[in-house]
């Protein structure tokens, strides 16, 4: 069980969370009030992708959540190395448009 303080108040992660899910897909999609990040499996050789997770966020949260990722990477790529992405992304395109929540 993890537990830590970054915000102030405890986060606490149970075994099977904490574990994580191994992802090579992600699929976002949209409507006017959230954002849906399916986070999925795809295996060489099987038509079917498995999503492992979703993620659904307010438009206010994931802006934070691209700045997040944003500054960690940077910090990444100053301590490790530029990351270096193939022409052909294996994550979804940009999403599209769903229906309203």
């Amino acid at each position: 069980m993890a537990e830590t303080k970054p915000f102030g108040f405890d986060i606490h992660f149970d075994e099977a969370t904490a574990q994580g899910h191994y992802a090579n897909l992600a699929i976002i999609a949209h409507s006017t009030s959230e954002f849906i990040l399916d986070f999925a499996t795809v295996l060489p050789g099987v038509e079917k992708a498995h999503v492992k997770s979703r993620i659904i966020l307010t438009p206010e949260n994931a802006k934070r959540l691209l700045r997040l990722l944003q500054d960690n990477i940077v910090r990444y790529e100053s301590q490790m190395g530029k990351i270096e992405t193939p022409t052909a992304s294996p994550f979804a395109g940009p999403g599209s448009k769903m229906g309203e929540a």
